[in-house]
């Protein structure tokens, strides 16, 4: 039982910092593996030219997105940044971060964290969006028919919801534009602890620039929280059609087991600092 735990806790320690080597290859020397360390590989094969809307299929990115700078935060965004512990800010151990206790991640903290695997399946009127991390599925409607909501927790208006809600379409053949809000303002834009508001506006645009690669750009525009619309992330994509997502799950039992035996220990609390 011992070995068990030992065994776990030291799987939980590689996941939990982010190993580039068991989170961004395959094994050493293996054919397979498509990854120098958390990058891609160089892949300069086109594979012909992109198909016309249609990026359907799995698609492995960098593990670690290339990052925009943070515009100023408005009065309203340090006040709630105060309140943030993240794990930049104070280390695992006395982070508040929600992901402690496997919370989803939301939007769009989803979108730039462990962005090796993503996949897209068209259906008539939607196209549901598959994350690796934590298995997460979520519809953006292509129809016309559904817009975005306008008001979000408010009497007359819809819940927020942790992926918020989408809808989507094509910037010319080769670009598909995702814009979601009401995404649940509990959520952190990313790990370093920024916030949101249910009123965010997330612009996910998708462009296959050949038949095997795609390019990703992530901004966010929440005029109470920042002082103007940024970009977020850029990322690259390589088409894998036999890719086999793997099973990243944020599991509480096994959490709690790292944050008590490992987290706190080594970061102590708070106040001990």
């Amino acid at each position: 039982m011992r070995n068990a735990l030992v065994r776990s806790t030291i799987v939980l320690v590689a996941l939990l910092a982010f190993s580039s080597v068991a989170m961004a290859q395959a094994k050493p020397g293996s054919k397979d593996s498509l990854y120098n360390g958390n990058t891609l590989k160089p892949d300069p094969t086109p594979g012909g030219p992109a198909p016309v809307r249609d990026i359907s299929g799995s698609w492995a990115g960098n593990l670690v997105s290339k990052r925009g700078p943070v515009p100023p935060l408005t009065p309203l965004g340090q006040k709630l940044d105060s309140a943030i512990l993240s794990e930049p800010k104070v280390g695992t151990g006395n982070s508040n971060d929600p992901m402690n206790t496997c919370d989803p991640l939301g939007i769009p903290r989803n979108l730039v964290f462990e962005t090796r695997g993503i996949a897209f399946a068209t259906m008539p009127d939607r196209i549901a969006v598959l994350h690796q991390y934590q298995r997460i599925w979520r519809y953006v409607w292509m129809d016309g028919k559904h817009e975005l909501p306008k008001k979000v927790d408010t009497k007359d208006g819809v819940p927020s919801r942790w992926y918020g809600y989408s809808v989507g379409h094509w910037d010319g053949d080769y670009t598909l534009v995702i814009d979601t809000t009401g995404s649940n303002d509990t959520s952190w834009v990313d790990k370093a602890g920024y916030p949101h508001t249910v009123n965010a506006m997330i612009e996910e645009r998708y462009t296959r620039v050949d038949h095997n690669h795609m390019n990703a750009v992530i901004t966010v525009d929440d005029p109470a929280i920042f002082t103007k619309p940024f970009t977020l992330s850029t990322n690259e994509y390589r088409w894998i059609p036999d890719q086999e997502a793997e099973e990243q799950l944020c599991v509480p039992s096994e959490m709690i087991n790292y944050m008590n035996i490992i987290s706190k220990p080594s970061f102590g609390t708070k106040d001990s600092k």
